[in-house]
């Protein structure tokens, strides 16, 4: 059943639809919404906040985008709606090493070394986080979840070029970031991408798992798709 489909019969009242539509994408949402906050108290929040909002707002889904494209973009409006309220950076801003996330690879080789690994990381993570957020909500959807651009910027409201032009802003702020002096670990920072390479204008995407391990329970939909 595709996920139009399951949105339609929820709309129609079947009490299980939209849980097996939260179900089927709730990695990808949770990991956006993880990549945006930066904190994992208010990513599952924002996450339920979004999802009530979702369920709710199904009759209004016209099928002009994809229900993913449509769901993603509940999440990310929640998101943003928190970062203006708080109007705080996160103060520990979760690890991003490629490792633990959906949709990318680390952008230098994992150390094998476990202290020098914590150190990439820590180097990494404030790399991240010292970003503002019109960057690193563009650079989390395309880069972090492999989104196309075009989807992003649908996801954002915002235009195409203007999705690109933040999302290059943000590596050119994250290069001299890691760059070699500045890493903990002291490894090369990402090479200008050529033949065979993904380089800095775009991490390259795996499948490896979100950061965090599973979705917080408190975000899963209890039968018939209520929110706890």
């Amino acid at each position: 059943m595709t996920d139009e489909e399951l949105l339609r019969r929820h709309v129609d009242g079947d009490p299980e639809s939209f849980g097996e539509l939260f179900t089927r994408h709730q990695d990808r949402l949770w990991a956006v919404a993880l990549r945006t906050l930066g904190d994992p108290h208010d990513a599952a929040d924002a996450l339920q906040d979004a999802m009530i909002n979702a369920f709710r707002r199904a009759g209004s889904f016209r099928s002009e985008s994809a229900v993913t494209t449509w769901l993603h973009r509940i999440v990310v409006n929640a998101c943003l709606d928190r970062v203006r309220h708080s109007a705080a950076r996160p103060a520990d801003p979760v690890a991003f090493d490629g490792t633990e996330i959906a949709g990318v690879t680390p952008v230098t080789e994992p150390a094998s070394d476990p202290a020098e690994q914590t150190a990439l990381r820590v180097d990494l993570e404030h790399a991240l986080a010292s970003l503002p957020d019109e960057q690193r909500v563009p650079l989390v959807l395309v880069d972090v979840e492999g989104f196309p651009v075009a989807e992003a910027a649908e996801m954002l409201g915002l235009p195409v070029g203007t999705v690109k032009s933040r999302c290059a802003r943000a590596r050119a702020k994250l290069v001299p970031l890691l760059a070699p002096g500045r890493l903990a670990s002291g490894r090369s920072a990402p090479e200008r991408a050529g033949p065979g390479r993904t380089g800095p204008d775009r991490l390259a995407p795996s499948g490896n798992q979100p950061a965090g391990g599973d979705v917080p329970s408190g975000t899963r939909p209890r039968p018939g798709g209520e929110q706890r």
